[in-house]
């Protein structure tokens, strides 16, 4: 192992290379793959986007949320089951961060397809409250995360006012059977604890982390993506306008090669090459705002998600599980019961559509940063998906202007 750092050190001298300092990797990846891993967003590479970005260009633009990952990469060559190949890892999203953990926010969830899970959306749909993080993970590991999401929460949190501990929390999966020993289950408790504990504000990683790490999408290296808007609404009447954000992430694993479409740009016809014989991935896509928005508005944003998927060319296949789920920072405390009622705002439905732009520009965007900001891997069976080439895409992003 001090021989493996050594080489990564030197690497990242002689190539400038930066490091996955935060996020935790059980065992690294080979060299070759982490020299890949610069953090090059679709925006350096020249790509336009629609809208205005706010200052990170992430879900954590909006205040108060925070992302944590856990990655797990181990092993090479043939599969063994309960051995490896190991590609796959935990992401968690805490709405309003570890200092408000029992302040529920409104939310609503949309599926687009439903060949995938999200837990806890029944009660998504009936109390209008997201209570508690947000976890994604692969597919086969949404049971272990559910249970030790509900054991952090019981570790972290409070029970409610009549003394109960109860929790039916949100969690999320795409399928990385592909890469992963997948049905290994390599997901443990402690991992899930690792990515709620590591949960920040700030900067996050993109790519080939957390939930993301053994994912596939149109048939490059996919993973996790992020982008935000700030959203400037103007009432008719003379008074002053009100800026909000709205923050996209997404685990993005679907697509076929030939549907990518990148700023407009057929991206996909002109870079052959072929992972799967069919469309079978799926797209968890999370919204966060601080625009004050009641759970029926909510799930008006979260359907928007799918426009912005369009955009990059995806048509949402039978095998495909595309489920979303928005929420708002805003009125906090509303669901406490020591007061009868509670006063809360909430945006006229006739001044929403610069917030559905919004999502839709977002998640467009942050698709194609989970293409560009990823590094090509090789997993079980050494089954290899490349990254998306750089050089290759400015090349046809100016063959295009």
């Amino acid at each position: 192992m001090q021989k493996r750092t050594l080489i990564l050190l030197i690497a990242a001298v002689l190539f400038g290379i930066e490091l996955p300092a935060r996020e935790p990797i059980k065992s690294p990846p080979p060299v070759n793959q982490v020299v890949q891993a610069k953090v090059v967003r679709a925006r350096d590479l020249g790509v336009p986007f629609d809208g205005a970005p706010g200052k990170l260009n992430a879900i954590t633009d909006v205040p108060g949320v925070e992302v944590g990952y856990t990655t797990l990469v181990s092993g090479e060559g043939k599969l063994e089951v309960g051995k490896g190949p190991v590609r796959t890892g935990v992401t968690a999203i805490i709405p309003r961060g570890h200092d408000s953990l029992n302040d529920p926010v409104y939310a609503g969830h949309f599926s687009l397809n439903g060949n995938g899970e999200m837990t806890g959306t029944a009660w998504v749909d009936e109390s209008g409250f997201l209570e508690g993080p947000i976890v994604i993970t692969n597919t086969h590991s949404v049971g272990v995360a559910r249970d030790a999401v509900i054991a952090w929460r019981i570790k972290h949190g409070a029970p409610d006012t009549t003394g109960y501990w109860w929790s039916l929390p949100v969690v999320a999966e795409t399928w990385d059977g592909w890469l992963n020993d997948i049905n290994g289950f390599h997901v443990k408790p402690d991992d899930v604890f690792h990515a709620l504990d590591s949960a920040h504000s700030g900067a996050i990683e993109e790519g080939s982390v957390g939930g993301g790490t053994g994912m596939i999408c149109y048939e490059f290296k996919g993973g996790n993506g992020t982008a935000s808007r700030e959203i400037t609404i103007r009432s008719p009447r003379d008074v002053p306008p009100r800026t909000f954000v709205v923050g996209v992430f997404l685990q993005a694993n679907f697509g076929r090669r030939p549907q990518l479409v990148i700023a407009g740009v057929p991206v996909g016809k002109d870079i052959p090459g072929e992972v799967y014989k069919q469309e079978s991935g799926s797209c968890i896509a999370v919204v966060a705002t601080d625009a004050p928005l009641l759970p029926n508005q909510l799930k008006r944003l979260a359907r928007r998600v799918s426009l912005g998927l369009a955009r990059t060319g995806t048509v949402s296949g039978n095998g495909s599980g595309d489920l979303f789920i928005a929420f708002s920072t805003a009125n906090p405390n509303v669901a406490n019961p020591d007061q009868v009622t509670h006063t809360v705002q909430t945006i006229p439905n006739d001044l929403m559509d610069p917030l559905f732009a919004g999502v839709v520009q977002a998640t467009e965007e942050a698709v194609i940063n989970a293409l560009v900001d990823n590094h090509s891997m090789t997993g079980r069976d050494n089954h290899r998906v490349e990254a998306l080439p750089h050089d290759r895409l400015r090349e046809l992003m100016n063959r295009s202007r």
